[in-house]
């Protein structure tokens, strides 16, 4: 696991259910891992609460409204 860094949150829709740890359309926090990116994994915090390595076509990147970011920070 990969220590979270205080860089720009960004959010993806899971679309897939073929991961234990992941639910099909949740929307999971993205942290920055440009290492993995380059290897087309991204970086999630799934339902354990850890930060693991996922295939990136699993997600969407998706854009929400501030408050809707916010919140879901809060949340987790």
């Amino acid at each position: 696991m990969k220590k979270r860094r205080n860089q720009e949150t960004r959010f993806a829709v899971c679309i897939t259910d073929s991961e234990p740890d992941l639910e099909l359309r949740k929307i999971y926090q993205v942290l920055p891992d440009e290492s993995a990116a380059k290897n087309n994994y991204v970086r999630v915090i799934d339902e354990s609460g850890e930060d693991y390595l996922y295939p990136a076509s699993y997600f969407v990147l998706i854009e929400l409204p501030k408050e809707a970011e916010r919140a879901l920070r809060r949340a987790s």
